[in-house]
């Protein structure tokens, strides 16, 4: 066995458990954060804990289907996945449901269900899919493509929402896996110049973001106005010392934290589990996003890679942001925490990355199997989720 995987036989074992453990915190930390408002509104302590196990039910077994499917099948549907993408994005301008002054959700029977987030699924879908191939042929690769106009139209539909997190994080999925595939130098040095530019423009083209930089620059000089958030979460985090005051016994959630339960469930976790919880959620992460990428470069082909690549960047790239966020290091964005913060669509589409990853790290092994002329495993071992390591 591999000294560095003393805990698991394999990176898919690896994945599994690992965003296993990271559910688990996540669920306690969300029926921690959310029973006080949940009691006084719903009249129900338990409500988003019920509706965030309903999610994982699905996501968990979405997980399952895709984990076990090649994943070269899903390039049959990349035309109706991109189109579906953009007519939800759509939708939700013409029939959306509105919240805190944003339009983000469709009201599907019992739910809300947000597009934006199988958006970026499905920019990493429609983008590993045409750089992957150009990758094992050696191709030129080059910007202004096909991709690249997809992830710009998603990005202006979620821009509109209003939901500038999300559409940094669409794009930015989109770029990362243009760089990883080898973008000429030219194009990186226009696309630096262009990104430059184009953040400061969107911070201060709404009031309400050029409020977020001032805030994020002093927040203790708002505390008690547009910097009121960073400030309570700050406190959170600092009041919870090494060990935490104990699960359920922070008081961030008393309505003094506003969204104590999606995107600052950091705060309460820091506040409650203290610098020994937010250790083993980075932890959790750092490792994730180490096993992420064995699994790309051991990937049987250029779209699997980059499929890899994208969805590690997905979850590890919005641990590290949210984090940042709540931490003070970056301006309020809205950019949850995965399987930490409360999201029924962000969860379900985080467990949906997950079984890709996984897919990919078993379709590599089976490659290596085919390489090194050895018999395929049997049938019932190929098919379970978790395969043993080769000896």
């Amino acid at each position: 066995m591999d000294k560095a995987t003393k805990l698991w036989n394999n990176d898919t074992e690896a994945v599994f458990y690992i965003t296993l453990i990271l559910f688990i915190i996540g669920t306690v930390n969300v029926f921690s954060a959310s029973f006080v408002l949940a009691g006084q509104l719903l009249h129900d302590s338990y409500f988003f804990l019920k509706r965030h196990l309903l999610f994982f039910v699905l996501g968990f077994g979405a997980m399952l289907v895709i984990a076990r499917t090649n994943y070269n099948v899903f390039k049959k549907f990349i035309m109706p996945i991109g189109l579906a993408t953009i007519g939800l994005l759509l939708a939700v301008h013409f029939v959306g449901v509105e919240a805190n002054g944003a339009r983000r959700w469709l009201n599907l029977p019992g739910v809300k269900f947000q597009p934006s987030e199988l958006a970026k699924l499905a920019v990493i879908f429609i983008t590993a899919s045409y750089l992957g191939p150009r990758l094992d042929r050696r191709r030129k690769i080059d910007l202004f493509s096909g991709p690249f106009y997809f992830s710009l139209i998603a990005f202006g539909f979620v821009l509109k929402q209003p939901d500038m997190g999300t559409a940094l994080i669409i794009i930015g999925l989109c770029l990362l896996l243009y760089l990883i595939a080898g973008l000429p130098r030219t194009q990186i040095v226009l696309l630096a110049c262009v990104g430059l530019a184009s953040a400061v423009a969107l911070s201060f083209a709404a009031s309400y973001r050029a409020d977020r930089i001032y805030a994020w620059l002093n927040p203790w000089a708002y505390q008690d106005s547009i910097g009121y958030q960073t400030v309570q979460a700050l406190l959170a985090i600092g009041s919870g010392g090494f060990l935490g005051s104990g699960l359920g016994m922070g008081t961030s959630k008393f309505y003094y934290l506003p969204e104590a339960h999606t995107d600052f469930a950091f705060a309460v976790l820091c506040q409650e589990m203290g610098f020994v919880g937010a250790g083993v959620v980075l932890t959790l992460l750092l490792l994730l996003g180490i096993y992420g990428a064995r699994i790309a470069a051991q990937a049987a082909d250029g779209f699997g890679r980059l499929l890899a690549l994208g969805v590690t960047g997905l979850i590890v790239g919005q641990g590290i942001i949210n984090i940042a966020m709540v931490s003070g290091l970056l301006p309020v964005v809205g950019v949850p925490l995965p399987f930490i913060s409360f999201g029924g669509t962000s969860l379900v589409v985080n467990f949906c990355a997950i079984g890709l990853l996984i897919s990919v790290s078993r379709r590599a092994k089976a490659k290596v199997h085919k390489e090194d002329g050895q018999a395929p495993p049997p049938v019932k071992r190929r098919l379970r989720l978790v395969t043993p390591s080769s000896k």
